[in-house]
């Protein structure tokens, strides 16, 4: 049974009418970057949870968590009520490996991610860790449907200067065109080679791992390709493979 401790809210980042970022101080265990914890809210007689993602290295004290609105959902209508000052409740303990530690060795690791599932990867590159010294590569590539999306770009291109050429960056944009991105689905831009014409940068069984989080459409039809393509499979601690991924719903 999950410990629940409660967190104050000292920041709200307000991107657009449909996406926000929550920063919250709570007394919760250390995490690992990468993993997600659950936030629980109550609103007029009504209990909420929803798991969300770390989006912050586990280092830094200002919990932060990016969050998209979903009109008919039960738990982000409450949650962009919710002002600096406000409550919720957090469980202690963080979950999930969608971590380094899961990573198998290889020569370029492929960070793709769509709408807020960035969150877990800013949170792993802000880590520094040692560990991501193992790949010659980290790809990260982010889709958003509008260049208005792109909310954490900057932060995105400090983390490209920290790394000094070993993160490449690729935003990827499907309701607009952008001189700056590609146009499309992440799946559609692996099947036509787009997506590594222009990273430079080729998917390969042999070398190569993907993580995978966001949309679960997105996750499904992109592992579809890339086992149609490539050949690669789930990563399992029981059977090791080239896919690593992460999803909520």
């Amino acid at each position: 049974m999950s410990t629940w401790v409660t967190g104050k809210i000292i920041n709200i980042k307000n991107w657009t009418d449909q996406l926000f970022s929550l920063i919250v101080r709570a007394p919760v265990n250390t995490f690992i970057a990468g993993q997600f914890t659950k936030i629980k809210i109550k609103i007029n007689n009504i209990i909420v949870q929803r798991a969300y993602s770390y989006l912050n290295a586990p280092h830094n004290p200002n919990l932060e968590f990016y969050i998209a609105t979903i009109l008919e959902g039960k738990c982000t209508p409450l949650l962009c009520t919710l002002r600096p000052g406000d409550t919720l409740m957090l469980t202690k303990k963080a979950y999930g490996r969608f971590i380094l530690n899961e990573i198998p060795n290889c020569k370029n690791l492929w960070m793709l991610a769509s709408g807020t599932g960035i969150g877990p990867y800013l949170s792993i590159l802000e880590d520094h860790d040692k560990r991501l010294c193992q790949f010659s590569n980290i790809v990260l590539v982010h889709a958003v449907r509008f260049s208005k999306n792109l909310n954490y770009l900057s932060q995105i291109r400090k983390l490209q200067n920290f790394y000094n050429g070993k993160l490449h960056v690729q935003t990827i944009i499907s309701q607009e065109e952008s001189s700056s991105s590609l146009s499309g689905r992440i799946p559609n831009l692996i099947e036509n080679d787009s997506l590594e014409k222009k990273v430079g940068l080729q998917l390969d069984i042999n070398n190569s791992h993907v993580m995978l989080c966001g949309n679960p459409k997105m996750i499904q039809d992109t592992k579809e390709i890339l086992n149609k393509k490539y050949g690669m499979q789930d990563h399992l601690r029981c059977k090791p493979g080239h896919i690593t991924q992460e999803r909520y719903w």
